[in-house]
């Protein structure tokens, strides 16, 4: 693995990006995060760590009929991300190898408020509460994908994906809510934030680049990143 220090100038400290090991990107549905994730994954030669709504039973279902689905769909991607995790900490130790997830285990009760009545998401709480480990691996950096409900529709409606046709606007506007307010309080890890509404570094190699110089240049705790140059 290479040294990390490598990439800093003579006599300056490493940026986070060239520190961190364990990289986690987010961001509401239609934000891009996967598909970022995987070109960053790419980039650093990472390995993978991501979400699989194909191999969630219920999911279709939820969005068909969210009143009757949204629990299992809830645990079923809880104890997805557990395994994850599981796995992450079985495999990666003591090899030290570099990371990139397009998740945190921490916004995982984000959906569940949205989509639980009030008895549903007692239960979900107890079961996170019992199911949560006590340490779980925490990423050294997340990249934080914002857009406005606009932005995150027309992507939704542009990948064409079948089990997401039936998300609603209202939906998206809570889950973007959600989002904002969890990361500005959050504070477990220095925080990357992307305007994904003017960048696209997913589609749009300059962006992209952009987007590597930038956390590059990454020093700080929170830094925000919205010019598209």
């Amino acid at each position: 693995m290479t040294d990390p220090t490598l990439h800093a100038r003579p006599g300056e400290m490493p940026s986070m990006l060239d520190k961190a090991r364990y990289i986690a990107v987010e961001g509401p549905i239609g934000a891009g995060k996967t598909s970022l994730a995987k070109r960053l994954a790419e980039h650093l030669s990472a390995k993978q760590l991501f979400e699989q709504p194909q191999n969630n039973p219920f999911l279709a279902r939820f969005y068909q009929n969210p009143e009757r689905w949204a629990l299992p769909t809830q645990l079923s991607f809880l104890f997805q991300r557990l395994d994850q995790l599981a796995m992450l900490e079985r495999d990666g130790a003591g090899k030290n190898p570099r990371i990139v997830s397009d998740f945190l285990l921490e916004r995982d009760p984000l959906f569940a408020r949205i989509t639980l009545p009030p008895g549903e998401f007692a239960l979900y709480e107890r079961i996170y509460a019992a199911m949560k480990p006590a340490s779980p691996p925490l990423p050294d950096l997340v990249i934080y994908l914002q857009a406005p409900i606009v932005a995150l529709a027309e992507r939704i409606h542009k990948r064409g994906i079948d089990t997401e046709r039936r998300i609603t606007d209202s939906y998206l506007e809570k889950v973007a809510k959600r989002y904002a307010n969890f990361f500005f309080q959050y504070e477990a890890a220095p925080l990357f934030v992307v305007d994904a509404a003017v960048l696209n570094p997913v589609d749009n190699e300059k962006d992209f680049q952009l987007l590597i110089e930038r956390l590059g240049e990454m020093r700080s705790h929170r830094e925000f990143f919205g010019y598209a140059g």
